[in-house]
């Protein structure tokens, strides 16, 4: 499960299937935020995992983003 904070708007739906690389929605600047940015997290069986184990490309070592 992954969960975004602070997003201005979504890409996809709830449910949806998605690939690395895919644009799943943009970043936003909401609450008592200063500025756009984002909250990241991944929960993987009940445990919240280190996001950077899923947005490196294992290959290359470097960010997936783009």
């Amino acid at each position: 499960r992954t969960t975004y904070g602070h997003l201005h708007s979504f890409a996809t739906k709830k449910g949806e299937h998605v690939e690395r690389g895919d644009v799943i929605g943009y970043m936003g600047n909401t609450g008592r935020s200063t500025g756009t940015h984002l909250h990241y997290e991944v929960v993987h069986d009940g445990k919240a995992r280190d996001p950077m184990e899923y947005i490196l490309d294992r290959k290359s070592g470097t960010l997936s983003l783009r």
